[in-house]
């Protein structure tokens, strides 16, 4: 809660923040990592060169300032969820986040100049360290859940079997390199894999689990990104599928994702489009060994049935139910039963009561996700996994 001081100046410079956030934190990151090079290891540097992890930096901290001053009904309990998990995911410790508001703020006031006073930055060092509290509380708890220890959260791990699923597809899966225990997840969560680069920089990414848990062992599928329209091809993804092979190891952070698989025994509604149908295919390898009585549908969109990865998987785990429907939409070459073109919301089946997950590019989701929402889906019923930098929701899209 704002002090009484604080939320009068966040309610009159909040508008002039607002209109020069993408500025602000673009002067940030590149402050920050003038000053502490060591801190790339941990950012996307795709997402910082298109602008992506600027704006979605922007619009946190521009939402949580209207959270605290009540502004707009911006819950920000789901995006500080979504934050803390990634940051597990990636090691974040708290002592950075002194780091972070220092550059914060000192970004704001290079930006903005003469119109931040002293009374300003004190306003908006408050913002930010409740902001902080937190995040760095909840990421605690994700630790200590996870029993991972802050300080050395990254673990090498060992490829046992690399697959080839579909055009530009690999699956690898990974084994404790230590012999250690494999830890447990959630259905539909995820990981962060680190590797040196050729040029010697070290990037992480996020790929989640495309098999359910209680296997003794971990398993990523990876699409080469290939970069169209100017964008450059996938760094990391393309460095995976390229390069690294059975028995080759792999630096893996904690298990982390909000966005899991909910274990009641309501009807799911797994929605995909391209890549998206990885977490889909932990959840519904879960539901098929453990929860066979349980109703599934299971949707899926792509370019064509060359890229249709995991599709073996998911027919395999639909097997083991008393009830599953399967429906595929491919852009180019559809057969058999197959529909051509995109996904129609109308012909979507949907259970009463059911919990419907979905994954995919944004747009894709955003169309899927007000489709839904048309035919009488609650908002509260509706969750996405946003692959990258966003956040998607009926308030908040970052």
């Amino acid at each position: 809660m704002l002090s009484a001081d604080s939320d009068r100046v966040i309610r009159a410079t909040l508008p002039v923040v607002r209109d020069h956030g993408p500025q602000i934190t673009s002067r940030f990151y590149t402050d920050m990592f003038a000053a502490h090079p060591e801190l790339l290891n941990l950012f996307n540097l795709a997402n910082q060169a298109n602008g992506d992890q600027q704006r979605a930096l922007a619009a946190a901290v521009v939402a949580f300032a209207e959270h605290l001053v009540g502004e707009r009904e911006v819950d920000f309990a789901p995006i500080a969820e979504r934050i803390a998990h990634k940051h597990v995911s990636l090691g974040v410790q708290p002592g950075q986040y002194t780091i972070v508001g220092r550059h914060l703020l000192g970004a704001v006031g290079a930006v903005l100049g003469d119109a931040v006073t002293e009374e300003v930055r004190r306003a908006w060092d408050e913002v930010y360290w409740l902001c902080a509290c937190e995040l760095i509380a909840a990421e605690a708890r994700l630790y200590q859940r996870a029993e991972v220890e802050p300080a050395s959260p990254w673990r090498s791990w060992r490829v046992a079997k690399r697959v080839e699923e579909a055009e530009d597809v690999v699956s690898f899966t990974l084994v404790p390199d230590d012999g250690g225990p494999v830890p447990d997840f959630q259905p539909g969560q995820y990981v962060s894999v680190a590797v040196t680069l050729p040029d010697g920089r070290r990037q992480p990414r996020q790929y989640s689990l495309s098999q359910g848990p209680g296997k003794g062992s971990l398993r990523i599928t990876v699409r080469r990104v290939r970069g169209v329209d100017g964008a450059p091809n996938g760094l990391v993804s393309n460095f995976l599928v390229d390069q690294v092979e059975a028995d080759d190891t792999l630096l893996v952070g904690p298990v982390a994702g909000d966005v899991v698989l909910h274990p009641n025994d309501d009807p799911v509604v797994l929605i995909s489009a391209g890549i998206g149908i990885t977490p889909m295919a932990g959840m519904l390898d879960h539901i098929g060994r453990t929860q066979p009585f349980r109703e599934v549908v299971a949707a899926h969109a792509d370019r064509s049935p060359e890229r249709h990865a995991l599709l073996a998987d998911i027919a395999h785990a639909g097997a083991q139910l008393r009830s599953f429907r399967q429906l595929v939409w491919y852009e180019d070459g559809a057969t058999g039963e197959a529909r051509p073109g995109r996904i129609d919301v109308e012909e979507l089946p949907l259970p009463g009561n059911a919990l419907v997950y979905l994954c995919g590019p944004l747009p894709f989701m955003a169309q899927v996700r007000a489709g839904l929402r048309k035919r009488g889906v609650p908002a509260e019923r509706i969750f996405t996994e946003v692959f990258g930098t966003g956040m998607l929701s009926d308030d908040v899209t970052a």
